[in-house]
């Protein structure tokens, strides 16, 4: 056995170096196999010291119970942050989703939840919240498991003593070791070496540190001054920017599609030899889907007079009239009315109000009207009529000829004849 006595805690520190001499901080006793270390582990246990640890190279069976090592509160760290995770997940989402904010008018704005239809979907619904659910539940027990295990096991340590020993480097190899902490309440420093020198050790040695004044240097202290100052260089200027008016544009560091180089309407710009940002179509060309080779469809004219029938492509069909009548109703009620009398709530409003000017809408019923051939008709809905503006750019041309296809359909049942009854309804006539 190669033992050593260990030194004592060191004299106070001499006065202009900053460093004192070295302190005991543990023992470190050294063993040749497992079972030494478990026999030598058991007696420490029995002697009542808690502040103690073993090392080996590899898990050695039965020395958790020979340590005396209780079973760990981790799991249950693990589980209530879990089940915290799980609450949370899903009190998140039904305060974002499906709270009313309402009901809770004591929170500030920029807390409240928002609630967000989603195709008729119901505000709160568990099996649509159960991914967050998960997810916020694992995280928050893999955080409790990483931080639990660092708290109990007083991690992370930047420096221990027990690191510098040249001996201690066997221990991932071949030799198995029993280290006490000199905090130990039980530690003392005559009689602990006695009783780790009778377990059979092959050695025994103090691990000491010395301890300087706890001072950081005076390089690194300016260093770090500097390194803060200039981390708040950054919050500073936003602050000021966010206080402060200017002429010029904000700098954007990441600038996207924000400041990109552009064309600006009715200004100038010299990628062009007359100076003009604002360009004239080519001559000569149409868009896509422009060109409208078909007047008939498009203008309601052939041969350039308006076209007394509807175009080919223009099916009559009960559901094609029902589709007039749809958008009828919508754009042309208003004024023109339900039935196209010219008796809209626009124009009766009008009429109520007395308002000066006002010209009254035209009877759809009104013979004229309805000698009007469908291409006249089709031309008044797309760039309208005296006081009627245009519908062009809002009705599509499939729905302006299903309008007029209605406007028949109620022309034609103001002046309905006998033979226009189906010959099964005739006998409930009056």
């Amino acid at each position: 056995m190669n033992g050593a006595s260990p030194a004592n805690a060191g004299g106070p520190q001499r006065p202009g170096t900053g460093r004192g001499g070295p302190v005991l901080r543990g023992l470190l006793v050294e063993f040749d196999s497992p079972g030494a270390l478990i026999t030598a582990a058991e007696r420490v246990r029995d002697a009542g010291y808690t502040r103690w640890d073993t090392h080996s190279p590899f898990p050695v069976h039965g020395i958790d119970a020979a340590m005396g090592i209780r079973p760990t509160r981790l799991p249950w760290i693990v589980l209530a942050l879990g089940v915290i995770g799980c609450i949370t997940g899903l009190a998140l989402q039904w305060w974002t989703n499906a709270a009313d904010a309402r009901h809770f008018p004591w929170v500030p704005v920029h807390l409240q939840g928002y609630t967000f239809h989603v195709s008729g979907k119901p505000l709160f619904s568990l099996p649509a919240n159960i991914p967050v659910i998960f997810e916020m539940t694992v995280l928050l027990a893999a955080l409790g498991a990483v931080v639990g295990m660092l708290a109990m096991n007083n991690l992370p340590l930047h420096h221990r003593p027990l690191l510098a020993l040249t001996r201690f480097k066997r221990a991932t190899c071949d030799r198995f070791f029993v280290y006490v902490d000199a905090a130990d309440p039980r530690f003392d420093p005559a009689g602990t070496p006695e009783f780790l020198a009778t377990l059979g050790a092959a050695a025994i040695e103090p691990v000491e540190e010395v301890v300087d004044s706890g001072r950081l240097p005076r390089g690194l202290t300016i260093a770090g001054l500097f390194i803060v100052c200039l981390a708040l260089l950054p919050p500073l200027l936003a602050a000021k920017a966010r206080v402060s008016k200017s002429e010029q544009p904000r700098f954007n560091i990441i600038a996207d599609m924000d400041n990109q180089e552009r064309f600006k309407a009715q200004q100038a710009h010299a990628l062009f030899a007359d100076g003009r940002a604002s360009r004239p179509p080519v001559a000569g060309t149409l868009a896509r889907g422009d060109l409208r080779g078909d007047p008939h469809f498009y203008e309601g004219r052939v041969a350039g007079e308006f076209a007394a029938t509807f175009p080919p492509q223009v099916q009559i069909t009960e559901g094609s009239i029902r589709r007039g009548q749809q958008r009828f109703n919508i754009y042309c009620a208003p004024c023109h009315g339900l039935g196209g009398a010219g008796d809209g709530i626009v124009a009766q409003r009008a009429l109520n109000l007395d308002t000066p000017g006002w010209v009254a809408p035209t009877s759809l019923l009104d013979p004229l009207v309805v000698e009007r051939p469908v291409g006249h008709l089709f031309n008044t809905i797309t760039n309208g009529i005296r006081t009627m503006p245009p519908y062009g750019d809002q009705i599509a041309e499939m729905d302006r000829w299903a309008i007029i296809a209605y406007v028949r359909t109620l022309e034609r049942s103001q002046n309905a004849r006998l033979e226009d009854v189906p010959a099964e309804l005739r006998s409930e006539l009056r």
